[in-house]
């Protein structure tokens, strides 16, 4: 769930980019999250590579290369860009070349490339920052794109996992949000990331794409994500155990698996076309 997480002392709503004993922590389980997140539509993918100028792909905030390896699968060569280094080592044993480095700080020592994405990674990259410096990289008529998922569970599921987590972690910033977050909020993020992007003057009219589709999940396959999401990271592991007997009982009670609706969102635009 693409969230806006703080910590203390806790930054601006604005600048969840700051939070980064946050942004940092997903690498304390690399395997499971590589096995647990899904990936991403593979009609975003053919979109953003049939409106770019050529296969080389800078993947910021890569992960452990889920998205990544989708674009490797077609063709492209991928240099991804990641802060944790386990994360990173866990991405390279499959493939990826990676350097360790936040986007705001990686040196490109020259390189440039026909696309920059950055796959559920964007709100920890500096907005304003992180935009310029993808147009520097990108070559003419290159293209940014910024992409992620909104998925909230069933209200079924969704409820007692927020009740649940009152309980567990009743001082977590991530406390006081609703058990489901209306997709207008998502899209609003995804609006602001493309304003910046128009305040460089450095890219064509930015542009904003959404993809539906849903996935099932057995009991057992959400309770092996969940762990993986921003609000959780950093639980104790009494916490954590106690949040989700919650959330496995209550997929128990829809039969021991539930559908997901998800909504891929995207802000990307094209470099303006000059050297």
């Amino acid at each position: 769930m693409p969230t806006l997480p703080r910590e203390q002392p806790e930054p601006s709503p604005a600048e969840p980019h700051k939070a980064r004993q946050i942004a940092e922590s997903f690498g304390a389980d690399a395997q499971r999250y590589d096995q647990a997140r899904p990936g991403y539509p593979d009609t975003l993918v053919r979109r953003i590579l049939a409106g770019s100028p050529g296969p080389d792909v800078l993947d910021v905030g890569c992960g452990t290369g889920i998205a990544a390896r989708q674009f490797q699968a077609v063709g492209c060569t991928v240099l991804g860009i990641e802060p944790d280094a386990r994360m990173a080592d866990f991405a390279r044993a499959r493939g990826l070349q990676v350097e360790v480095a936040t986007f705001e700080a990686w040196q490109p020592v020259g390189r440039t490339f026909d696309a920059v994405i950055a796959a559920q990674s964007w709100h920890w990259v500096d907005p304003v920052a992180g935009a310029v410096k993808a147009a520097h990289v990108l070559r003419p008529e290159g293209r940014l794109a910024i992409f992620g998922h909104v998925y909230e569970p069933p209200t079924e599921v969704a409820e007692p996992f927020a009740a649940a987590y009152r309980r567990a972690a009743p001082d977590s910033p991530f406390n006081g949000q609703p058990a489901r977050r209306p997709l207008d909020l998502y899209q609003a993020a995804y609006t602001k990331f493309a304003d910046k992007i128009r305040e460089t003057e450095q890219f064509n009219a930015p542009e904003q794409w959404r993809f539906d589709w849903k996935q099932s999940y057995t009991r057992d396959q959400w309770l092996d994500l969940l762990p993986t999401t921003g609000g959780l990271t950093q639980l104790r592991p009494d916490q954590l155990a106690r949040i989700l007997d919650a959330v496995g009982s209550a997929i128990d009670s829809l039969g021991g698996r539930f559908t997901m609706s998800y909504t891929t969102l995207a802000a990307t635009a094209v470099r303006v076309g000059t050297s």
